[in-house]
């Protein structure tokens, strides 16, 4: 359980609450649920953005062939306990 709290939408501003509900989907439809990161940046909209940019382009990143980035991120996922 983490030190900081997850935060909820509806108590974030207007402009705040329709973009973390925007991330939030876009994490669903991705991932299958909105993981514990995602939540807890989502007390900082202007780290989250960031973070969400730098998601972005690792993913559009054609430098590396896609095998390699999954097999990277299989490996760093299994040596940090993670289930994805």
């Amino acid at each position: 359980m983490p030190r900081v709290d997850p935060v909820d939408p509806k108590t974030k501003g207007l402009l705040s609450r329709l973009f973390l509900r925007v991330v939030y989907a876009m994490t669903r439809r991705k991932v299958g649920r909105v993981v514990m990161p995602v939540q807890l940046l989502g007390h900082h909209p202007r780290l989250l953005f960031g973070y969400g940019m730098m998601e972005d382009s690792f993913a559009r990143s054609h430098t590396v062939s896609e095998a390699l980035k999954n097999l990277v991120q299989v490996r760093v996922a299994s040596l940090i306990g993670c289930p994805f």
